[in-house]
């Protein structure tokens, strides 16, 4: 069996890498990686990370089984593209959801909710798992850090115009930018990253119904996500993700009571595969 046990995370908040070896663990962090959206700057941020893993280990990763759990994964092809770019002869990669539930669940039954700077949900029931949400912060990723700093703009834009009452969030925020076309100037080139940057001062407004309503249309995406996912009462219900905390007590019944804390990360969820790679050789 082999000694040795690589495990990879790639986000778009950024990138961690794992190495288990006999004297121990070795860790590595670098910055985003979505292997969709920015294909040649990805690799080129996993070829830095697994360069310098091998320097401060000392081990040669060629053979070492390995999983990649990476954002922007989405297909067959891209995952052979980036198995294809990187000195890895034993790896698998895969849409980073997977390794999210298999870490947060230990491998068990029951649903993800994955929300930061993107969002996804995912559930495992047996043998079989499947996921929706996670199409980027133009057509989606409701509820993420991104889905909320675009809605705080917008939203903003929509007060500043009548269309909806006005806030204090909302006051301060078309100050802060200048007016319409500030927001629309920011806007523009934004990344979901600079979105997302915006989202903290909406969970930190309070009573703020302008930041209340965003809040709650989010919560609202997760029940009806969960929902369609075929979620049943009484099965478990993780949040994780840099909002987890956000959300939390702004989930209703019965999903709310079904709440349970994360077991692990998503590189936990990688290094069980990097493990079943060597075990089974698939």
């Amino acid at each position: 069996m082999a000694a040795h046990f690589l495990a990879v995370d790639g986000g778009g908040s950024g990138s961690r890498f794992l190495l288990v070896a006999a004297d121990g663990t070795h860790r590595i962090e670098r910055g985003a990686a979505n292997v969709f959206s920015d294909f040649d700057g990805s690799v080129a941020v996993l070829t830095d990370g697994l360069s310098a893993l091998e320097a401060t280990s000392g081990v040669s990763l060629i053979r070492v089984p390995a999983c990649l759990a990476l954002a922007g994964a989405i297909d067959e092809a891209t995952c052979a593209r980036v198995a294809a770019a990187l000195l890895l002869s034993r790896v698998v990669v895969e849409e980073d959801w997977r390794a999210a539930l298999d870490g947060a669940l230990d491998g068990a039954d029951g649903t993800l909710a994955g929300i930061g700077t993107g969002s996804f949900l995912a559930r495992r029931q047996g043998a079989e798992a499947w996921a929706i949400g996670g199409h980027g912060a133009v057509l989606g990723d409701e509820a993420s850090g991104a889905w909320i700093g675009r809605q705080l703009l917008s939203r903003t834009l929509h007060a500043a115009e009548g269309l909806v009452p006005g806030s204090p969030l909302a006051d301060a925020t078309l100050a802060e930018f200048g007016g319409i076309p500030g927001i629309v100037a920011f806007a523009r080139t934004a990344t979901a990253e600079a979105f997302a940057a915006l989202a903290p001062r909406v969970a930190a407004a309070g009573g703020d119904p302008l930041g209340h309503a965003i809040l709650t249309d989010g919560a609202a995406y997760l029940h009806r996500a969960a929902a369609a996912l075929g979620w049943q009462p009484g099965e478990p219900f993780c949040l994780s993700g840099g909002l987890a905390g956000t959300y939390a007590p702004r989930l209703a019944a019965p999903l709310a009571e079904a709440r349970v804390a994360p077991k692990g990360g998503a590189l936990d969820g990688a290094l069980a595969r990097a493990r079943r790679l060597a075990e089974t050789g698939a």
